[in-house]
């Protein structure tokens, strides 16, 4: 379990958090119920969560027809940009002048 790896590096950091007293109580009630002490628990927890949502950033999921748009989107020719052209084409805000 990746978790239980993570729990046993070598802790080097310290992060201090603040709670009201029902968090810190719930939180006990949370670690004690999973025979875990309290710090354990919010690393594993707040360690899942966040792969949760480093996931939702990098994946994403889309029915078959929707795929296949999305496929076709990618694999369709460029469109001309003239505007973009001709912005990028310009001389830069520091561009010295060859005078």
């Amino acid at each position: 379990m990746a978790t239980q790896s993570r729990l046993a590096e070598r802790r080097t950091e310290k992060l201090d958090v603040r709670v009201s007293p029902a968090a810190k109580a719930k939180l006990q009630a949370a670690a004690s119920a999973s025979h875990r002490s309290v710090s354990d628990f919010v690393m594993e927890s707040a360690l899942s969560r966040a792969e949760e949502m480093l996931v939702e950033r990098r994946i994403f999921a889309l029915n078959a027809e929707k795929w296949i748009e999305f496929q076709s989107a990618l694999d369709a020719p460029t469109r001309p940009m003239p505007r973009l052209k001709a912005l990028l084409e310009e001389p830069g805000f520091f561009a010295g002048s060859d005078k």
